[in-house]
């Protein structure tokens, strides 16, 4: 009974926060909104017995991206006039798409309804071990049978990451690089001098 509650508390929670943060008109307030989807979110993925991805959501995404956005849009100067305006312009092209979108959901649930594809039947090698949590469970799929697979992905992500900064790093005029042997050699006593100031001189820099 009391799961039953909590499922129907969280998924109705997230769909109205996921609702208001799509209409609401305060792009802050939209961030504040998705957060709590977020955490609703996390809520279902307990009840699932699926706690890691419900560490995920809370960790990645609050923690990380939603407050990366929050402080995005906090910093940025916006006019809501002209976010308003730029709605309105864009509004034929967002409600093609709209149109589109719901066409192909109505496209697949009439394909599923007609009749599924034939797909591959589960060995059982990637079931979860007796006895193991769902994290642990993870983590032994992940280090041992696609051990390669998790070390190529992050290969790649180390690869793209050093190619952005190559490619962003640029010399310009005016700006001083940092000597990284010359910070490392400076000693405490060259970084801080001690003055006694005159009252009405200040500091001479």
């Amino acid at each position: 009974m009391i799961q039953a509650f909590a499922f129907y508390l969280f998924a109705t929670l997230m769909i109205a926060s996921g609702a208001i943060t799509i209409l609401a008109r305060n792009p802050v307030h939209s961030v504040l909104w998705l957060i709590l989807a977020f955490f609703n979110a996390a809520g279902l993925m307990v009840l699932a017995g699926a706690e890691f991805i419900a560490m995920l959501l809370v960790i990645v995404y609050v923690g990380a991206v939603a407050v990366l956005f929050l402080f995005v849009v906090m910093m940025l100067d916006i006019d809501f006039a002209e976010l308003r305006a730029g709605f309105i312009n864009n509004f034929p092209l967002g409600f093609v798409l709209a149109v589109v979108l719901l066409a192909e959901l109505v496209l697949g649930v009439g394909a599923y309804r007609a009749g599924s594809l034939p797909l591959g039947v589960a060995d059982g090698a990637g079931a979860a071990t007796a006895g193991l949590s769902n994290t642990a469970a993870i983590g032994a799929l992940l280090y041992s049978r696609y051990l390669f697979l998790f070390e190529a992905a992050g290969v790649i992500l180390l690869v793209a990451m050093i190619g952005a900064i190559v490619l962003t790093h640029r010399q310009r005029s005016g700006v001083r690089g940092q000597n990284i042997s010359k910070q490392v050699a400076r000693r405490p006593e060259d970084a801080t001098i001690n003055v006694q100031p005159e009252v009405g001189k200040g500091v001479q820099l």
